[in-house]
This record gives C-alpha cells, structure tokens and sequence, in this order.
C-alpha cells in the first residue's frame, strides 16, 4: 500500500473514531427532577391589657390596691415561659430622702389566674409578699404552673392565641416609724414581661 492510501486511512480511521467518540455523549437518555423547599420562621407576640397596670394618687401608709391586667399571646408560637423584670425610679419631692420608697411599696400577692384553682391563697403564685425593690432582682415566671400535680404539668405557658389574666395587690406599708419622708414622692413602676420560646422539637 502506497504511503499516499496509509496516510488517507490513518485520517478516515481518525475521523471515524471522533465522530464516534463524538456522537457517544448523547447515545444515553437523561432526565431531571427538581425539588424545592420553603422555610418560614414563627412568631413570638406577647401583649398586655392594659399596658398600664397601676396609676393612684394621694396614697398614705396603710392604703393598698387590687389590680388586674390580662397577658395574651398574638403570635403563631407557644411561649414556654414569660419572665418578669422590674425597674422602678422614685421622684423625691422634698430631696430629704433616707430610704428607698420601693422598700416601703410591697406586692402582697401576684397570681395567675389561669394556673392556679387558689387564688391568692395559692402556694404556686408568681409573687407573694415582697417589695419592689426585692422584686429588681428577681425574675419569676408570670406564666408558670408550680401546683404540685404532676397532670397539671401541661398547663404551664402561654399557647398561641390564648390569654391569662393576672391578679395583683400592691400595698403601701405602714412601717409603724416616722415616714413623713415620702410626703409628696412618687414612685414610676415598669414591669417588663419578656416571652421565652420553648425547645425545639421536629416538624
């Protein structure tokens, strides 16, 4: 065979094998599938009514106070717990002060209504018997059940779309000593309730 017919079989044979190799990359079926996924956070949106728990004038030794407010939650996810912080700030009228007022202003009894049959007799309130100036550092839980029923366990919280509503005494103590002191002050009470979410758990 002459070189002219070797060197044109060489470059048929290498075409052939191209268009081979070429043609291999689409002899296989395919097909896709696709997936998606959406993920979307919950809520959290705890509420008090009224905002305003407290607002007296003219107080004196001895005089105390019932109040009620309700805590609800707006939002789409269980509160596990609601913790209660106090702050306080105290105008002194006549700058002679010695004591702090909140020493001299005591929650008698704070009960959650919805977590306990009791009332303010309850062993299981949120607050007994402790002034403001105790309560700054403390953070109870507003939402909590403490009877000591195991089956009652569950009713702890603040479910999604559910309201408890909340019972309070606050007293201003007759010390039985001069407190001519706080004539004229004032005592501003905020009470901040902050919803905890629970455990994770699957979905």
């Amino acid at each position: 065979m002459s070189m002219k017919k070797k060197l044109g079989l060489g470059i048929a044979t290498a075409a052939l094998g191209i268009s081979l190799v070429g043609g291999g990359t689409f002899a296989y079926f395919s097909d896709t599938a696709e997936t998606s996924g959406t993920f979307a956070a919950g809520t959290l949106d705890l509420n008090a009514n009224p905002s305003t728990v407290i607002d007296v004038e003219n107080l004196k030794p001895g005089d105390w106070m019932n109040r009620s407010f309700e805590l609800g939650n707006g939002g789409s996810l269980d509160i596990a717990k609601v913790l209660l912080s106090t702050d306080y700030s105290v105008t002194d009228a006549k700058g002679n002060n010695t004591e702090d007022f909140g020493d001299h202003i005591r929650v008698n009894f704070f009960y959650n209504q919805d977590k306990t049959t009791l009332g303010p007799l309850s062993p299981d309130q949120v607050v007994y018997n402790t002034t403001l100036s105790e309560l700054k550092g403390m953070t109870p839980d507003a939402v909590a059940n403490r009877v000591f029923v195991p089956w009652l366990e569950e009713r702890g919280g603040l479910k999604s779309g559910d309201t408890d509503k909340l019972y309070v005494q606050f007293e201003f103590v007759e010390s039985g000593g001069d407190q001519n002191q706080f004539q004229g002050d004032s005592l501003n009470l905020t009470w901040t309730f902050e919803g905890k979410q629970g455990a994770g758990q699957a979905k």
